[in-house]
């Protein structure tokens, strides 16, 4: 008579019990790497996200500059001109620019007249100014701005002496 090893069940039922073992076995393993899968799935889609966002990001800080600009031109544009229809012109494709901005989610930082908070506004100069408490800002040399709430650029401003 032959020897039975330990590994080999005799009968049916012993058959039937180690199969259901091993099935189980196999569901287990099967959902545990579907699981790890939609884990790593998720994984790359917020990766992905993030690299379109720092993409995006990257082009909105380099068409900043035509926006302040155009800032720079309203606010130096002698009273004569104010009427002319070229600088209406102009000054409606700031307000494209600022509407271009809005429906990326991006706002702008509001300083002026408030106190300075060095996490959305960079000090450029310091001011006398007798009437205000230290600390208020008084004029913004560059805007800043906010994408989706979080510091895009910060503001430069010009603020009161302490």
């Amino acid at each position: 008579m032959p020897e039975e090893t330990n590994n080999i069940p005799t009968s049916s039922e012993e058959q039937l019990e180690e199969l259901k073992k091993q099935r189980d076995e196999y569901l287990a393993g099967w959902q545990r790497a579907r699981a790890d899968f939609l884990n790593y799935k998720k994984e790359e889609i917020e990766r992905l996200k993030g690299f379109i966002n720092y993409a995006s990001e990257e082009t909105i800080l380099k068409v900043l500059p035509l926006l302040d600009n155009l800032y720079l031109a309203e606010k130096n544009l002698p009273e004569n001109l104010k009427n002319d229809e070229y600088v209406k012109g102009l000054l409606q494709t700031k307000t494209l620019f600022e509407n271009f901005l809005k429906e990326q989610g991006i706002s702008s930082v509001e300083s002026l007249g408030k106190k300075f908070d060095p996490q959305f506004q960079e000090v450029v100069e310091e001011v006398e100014a007798k009437d205000q408490e230290p600390g208020i800002v008084v004029e913004e040399i560059q805007k800043g701005y906010l994408i989706q709430g979080r510091l895009l650029r910060p503001a430069k401003v010009k603020v009161t002496k302490s």
